[in-house]
């Protein structure tokens, strides 16, 4: 079921678990860039910025990095792992011999010598010319999406200028001194300091800030925070930090509608697909698809909306595995799919922050489940995955195998309706659950109904209220109809699936995922 009113997300909400996802492209533990928001605030504040300046400072430092995972695909060309040179940035200076030393020691880093040096001669033929082509695209998704996700244009404006420096040797631009945005200087001091100060303590995060005063960042800001610096850096104990950073949240009470939840959603999905390239379009197709489907099984219009909405949102924890391995174009090795059997569980963890889309998390995380027990994160049987969980599973399967991956060409349609056939042979996909996706996609279904054993959508409904023990009478009540007419939905449902009592009909509701759906 969708989130009822009293637990609607905010849009705070929504956007601090998006942070999350950040974090984890950055290779940096959850909750990084929420202290960094909490840091920047407290530098806002001791700097007099009110209203819509510190509003913006707290969601340019929240987001600052949210147009990173665009460029990841050139990232990983360049330095293998996307996210660990992402990591590494953190503990290095961008600029002069420092970077340099950088640049040599995480070029095409695991690979032969020989790939190193090949990719090392291609990159230093322009390698500032290379480096801005992929900041100018992060900058460019970065604006993009805050404007998707209703953030002013201060905030818009302001994160164009991530790379820069206060001495001007920044890039795109190398603009210098206050043509950067207040809140982005604020928020390029606070990202780095909580780094420092989580791994190094107090004393280092001061060394980090005194050391570059003047360099990458605004003496002003510097000296604010060198006069105060163990309250800047104080922060809640691990936990806690979710509460303390969207208590700071300048619309944290205002809660989303549905078509503002929505809107934010596809934009995470969006935000997902940018990791790679061919996936590009990939959250959008299968949610458009999941919803269609759930739709033509019957499936009430809450569920619908869930179903949809977690096809938007089913792979934001790709962000948290390396483009070194979605883009590899042979086999993974066992290391390798340990890692991206990970990304439903990471999709879970990132989304279940919000008491408003757990239900969504959950449904998100199983898009990878089979019936038979083979599936993973979890490996959940069949029992334990409702309608939903199927219908999202067979529609993921399927867009997927109609797209390009580096390991092979995309499909057609055609055959990629063989392979969902193919894996319910097999027993990992329900059987209706892929004729409704194959019925939402435009195919011809093998059966005039999509649902099981040809039930009619109010017979579905009866079947879901005698597997949760409703009489004949609290059915009737419920659906507002006779008791007679009551009972015989309820004869003409037991004879389609075989059943002669309510266990066996509630074993038939478990079996064919109908359970979950109420």
């Amino acid at each position: 079921m969708g989130p009822t009113p009293a637990d609607t997300p905010t849009r705070a909400e929504v956007l601090a678990a998006l942070s999350m996802a950040v974090d984890l492209g950055l290779g940096q533990p959850g909750e990084h860039m929420l202290r960094s928001a909490l840091i920047a605030t407290r530098l806002a504040d001791r700097l007099g910025l009110t209203g819509p300046h510190r509003d913006a400072v707290y969601y340019t430092t929240l987001i600052m990095w949210i147009g990173c995972h665009a460029d990841s695909h050139e990232y990983a060309r360049w330095f293998g792992d996307d996210i660990a040179v992402r990591h590494d940035t953190y503990l290095s200076e961008a600029t002069g011999l420092p970077f340099l030393r950088f640049l040599v020691n995480n070029i095409a880093r695991g690979e032969p010598l020989s790939r190193r040096l090949n990719v090392m001669s291609t990159l230093f033929v322009d390698a500032r010319g290379h480096l801005s082509r992929m900041i100018h695209s992060h900058c460019t998704s970065a604006a993009l999406l805050a404007d998707r996700m209703g953030l002013g244009p201060e905030v818009q404006a302001a994160l164009a200028f991530a790379f820069e420096r206060y001495d001007g040797g920044g890039m795109p631009a190398g603009v210098r001194g206050e043509t950067i945005p207040i809140q982005m200087r604020i928020a390029q001091l606070a990202d780095l300091v909580e780094v420092h100060h989580r791994t190094r303590g107090v004393t280092a995060a001061v060394a980090l800030a005194a050391a570059r005063r003047g360099g990458q960042f605004d003496p002003e800001v510097v000296d604010v925070f060198l006069r105060d610096a163990d309250a800047i850096l104080a922060g809640p104990a691990t936990g806690d930090v979710w509460a303390a950073a969207l208590h700071e949240a300048p619309d944290r009470r205002i809660p989303l509608d549905d078509q503002g939840l929505d809107t934010l959603l596809i934009a995470l999905g969006d935000f997902a697909d940018l990791k790679c390239p061919f996936t590009l379009g990939h959250s959008r197709a299968v949610a458009q698809l999941a919803g269609d489907a759930a739709a033509a099984a019957g499936l009430d219009s809450d569920s619908v909306a869930l179903t949809r909405r977690a096809g938007h949102v089913h792979d934001l924890g790709r962000i948290g595995v390396s483009n070194q391995i979605w883009s590899k174009p042979g086999p993974l090795t066992a290391g390798e799919f340990e890692r991206v059997r990970l990304h439903p569980y990471l999709t879970v963890r990132i989304l279940s922050q919000v008491p408003g889309l757990r239900s969504v998390a959950q449904l998100a995380g199983n898009h990878h489940e089979c019936l038979d027990g083979s599936g993973y994160p979890r490996g959940l049987p069949g029992s334990a995955l409702g309608l939903p969980d199927r219908i999202l599973a067979a529609a993921v399967s399927y867009q997927s195998a109609c797209e390009p991956r580096p390991y092979r060409s995309e499909q057609s349609p055609e055959t990629a309706m063989r392979r969902l056939r193919d894996r319910v042979t097999a027993g990992e996909l329900d059987a209706a659950a892929v004729e409704a996706v194959l019925h939402a996609a435009g195919h011809r279904t093998r059966r005039a109904t999509i649902r099981p054993d040809g039930l009619t959508p109010r017979e579905v409904d009866v079947l879901r209220m005698v597997a949760r023990g409703m009489s004949n009478k609290e059915i009737a009540q419920t659906l507002v109809i006779s008791t007679k007419t009551a009972r015989n939905h309820v004869e003409r449902t037991y004879a389609k699936i075989g059943a002669c009592n309510r266990i066996g009909a509630s074993m038939y509701a478990l079996r064919h995922g109908l359970v979950d759906s109420i």
